[in-house]
């Protein structure tokens, strides 16, 4: 059975490993929680990334031997909720670290949040609202 104690990894392609981790960790503040830290012929780079303690983690690949380029749409969203209006330092320091502010391709997201495409385009949407399941 699934449970909300469970960890969830969300995994997805990126062209530069290094930008990544600036737009997700100088820029959005989570944590590095795991990196490869040298090349290993047949395997993936992977960073991973996360709130410290969390029961999550967001995880960035690189296949240096056989790239893939990332193919994000306009609704590959990964929605932060943050529960307070958003800080314009926030956004400062996401733009400053790679990212581009975009209008939402849902107006609900512009409604209540700021979406921010990282440097592989997906998208980041900071939301003021809070989430109760």
């Amino acid at each position: 059975m699934i449970d909300s104690t469970m960890t969830i990894r969300v995994a997805r392609p990126s062209r530069d490993l290094a930008a990544a981790e600036r737009f997700y960790v100088d820029g959005l503040g989570l944590g590095v929680l795991w990196r490869t830290t040298e090349r290993v012929s047949g395997e993936h780079d992977l960073l991973m990334v996360g709130p410290a303690g969390g029961a999550w983690h967001f995880e960035l690949t690189h296949d240096p031997e056989n790239p893939l380029d990332p193919t994000p749409t306009v609704d590959d969203l990964f929605v932060v909720y943050l529960g307070t209006p958003v800080d314009e330092k926030l956004i400062e320091r996401l733009l400053a670290a790679g990212g581009t502010r975009v209008p939402a391709h849902n107006p609900y997201w512009d409604r209540y949040g700021v979406t921010v495409a990282d440097p592989d385009g997906y998208r980041l949407v900071l939301c003021s609202r809070g989430w109760s399941a």
